[in-house]
């Protein structure tokens, strides 16, 4: 093999032993891993095993697994099956956790019985960043999405599905019993062995009807008439970028505008982000140190409470207007045509009629209380036809309307609010689930996903970080600061 680049015989021995810090660059990103981790006080953050015990056989140091699972996330190597084969034959995890290799229910059971201290460990990278002053702009971008859990479709039922299914059984059942019939009445030579496998195909669908009826019962119990098998705290959510249901979990994010780190995240098994609005924004600016705080978000998350919610606590929130209404969509005067007049508590119509206070009311779903106008020149409007079928247009306002009007005046202010808004948190959601593949959460239950949910975002923002202060600026951030 002349004049080619040869490799070193593999049978051959050395004398001196190499060393195993020589296979690890000085700007591998496992070194600040391991700086990160064994400056915190990991007993402190809530991790067990933390003081070892003074008898029984030795156990793992959490560091050593906490670093493990913070490499694995890093390298898309999420399963804890896979991180035993890595410590095996990974040369930068025998670095990283000093050629220790334990087995996968160890690891496994780590990442399960440890929720909050690796909640914790994401929580504390976060003020890092804010005590580097990575924060500086107080603005973020708040944005839900859909990840699938650890629960197929057809483990997940509600009374609709429960109803098809056994509709779709019962016509089975209804075929194969004529297909026994036609067998008995032909009798071909072969009918003892189709009949045979017929009968086990009824039996089959009977026992999928009880294990239906069973699921029934279950669900009258619930209040959410719904119930997954595999998963029970995982529900079946509309993914509107894929047009169909998932099952799985609803994970929110708020993500700094300027250097694109996770604030703040909270994964819910809710399918809508109607309420998600004031928690996620209260929790980004806390997590800041901040006392204001502006926040942008879709069209998803308007809720006049929310909103109203934001503003008592100093956060400005961008979030534009549900397009509902029913009038515009039938070409008739939308809400916004009506211009409201502060000084007298009037609504100018565009006829140019004045619509009066009338009474005020809570409805029965919504606890707000409206305010209702209407002018009594309504039944001899030339533009009635325009304006409403009914004898006069009602207009309902919220006591605290004025919240709204001033949100809407910062969205006219800022014309590329959606833009930034989608460039800032799209991309990491789209980042996020790159990393995850194809494949669904690790763990079961609401508690453990978000666990594993804190570890993709965790490995996120190390990477985010090294990415924005270069690694060396970065390694001695990680030092300086832990300490």
């Amino acid at each position: 093999m002349g004049r080619f680049v040869e490799g070193a015989d593999r049978n051959q021995t050395t004398l001196l032993p190499e060393c195993l810090d020589d296979f690890i660059a000085d700007d591998n990103p496992i070194r600040i891993v391991d700086a990160f981790v064994d400056e915190l006080d990991l007993a402190a953050l809530g991790f067990e095993g933390a003081t070892p015990a003074s008898t029984g056989r030795p156990s793992y140091h959490p560091a050593v697994l906490l670093k493990l699972y913070i490499y694995g996330y890093l390298n898309r190597v999420q399963s804890s099956r896979r991180l035993e084969r890595e410590c095996q034959r990974n040369v930068e995890l025998m670095w990283l956790t000093g050629r220790l290799a334990p087995d996968f229910k160890t690891i496994a059971e780590f990442r399960r019985g440890n929720g909050e201290g690796i909640r914790n460990v994401c929580r504390r990278f976060v003020t890092i960043c804010r005590e580097l002053k990575l924060f500086a702009q107080a603005a973020v971008a708040i944005d839900g999405s859909k990840f699938k859990a650890v629960n197929s479709r057809d483990q997940n039922f509600t009374p609709n599905k429960i109803a098809r299914r056994q509709e779709q059984i019962e016509q089975s059942i209804q075929r194969y019993l004529d297909a026994l019939e036609t067998a008995d009445r032909t009798q071909p030579v072969e009918v003892e062995a189709k009949t045979e496998r017929l009968q086990e195909k009824i039996d089959r669908l009977r026992e999928q009807m009880r294990d239906l009826d069973h699921a029934a019962k279950l669900l009258n119990d619930l209040p959410e008439k719904q119930i997954s098998l595999t998963d029970p705290d995982s529900r079946s959510m509309l993914s509107q970028a894929k047009g169909t249901g998932v099952v799985g979990y609803n994970v929110q994010i708020a993500v700094d505008t300027r250097h694109h780190l996770i604030v703040s995240h909270e994964v819910t098994n809710v399918g809508n982000d109607r309420t998600q609005l004031s928690p996620m924004a209260k929790a980004a600016r806390d997590a800041m140190g901040r006392k204001t705080l502006r926040v942008l978000a879709d069209r998803g998350y308007f809720s006049a409470p929310e909103i109203k919610a934001c503003d008592d606590a100093g956060i400005a929130a961008l979030v534009p207007k549900s397009q509902t209404s029913g009038a515009k969509a039938d070409g008739r005067f939308d809400r916004a045509d009506f211009i409201y007049i502060a000084a007298d508590d009037q609504y100018r119509c565009p006829a140019g009629q004045r619509a009066i206070y009338r009474f005020s009311s809570v409805e029965r779903d919504n606890p707000m209380k409206l305010r209702t106008y209407w002018s009594s020149a309504c039944p001899r409007c030339p533009i009635k036809s325009q304006c409403t079928p009914s004898d006069y247009r009602r207009i309902r306002r919220w006591e605290h309307e004025e919240v709204l009007e001033a949100m809407q005046r910062r969205l006219d202010h800022q014309l590329d609010a959606m833009t930034i808004r989608r460039r800032t948190v799209e991309h990491v959601f789209g980042t996020l689930k790159h990393w995850m593949g194809s494949t669904h959460f690790q763990t079961r239950g609401l508690g453990r996903v978000a666990a594993e949910m804190s570890l993709h975002v965790l490995a996120y923002n190390i990477k985010r970080v090294i990415g924005i202060l270069g690694f060396g600026k970065a390694m001695q951030a990680m030092k300086m600061a832990s300490a």
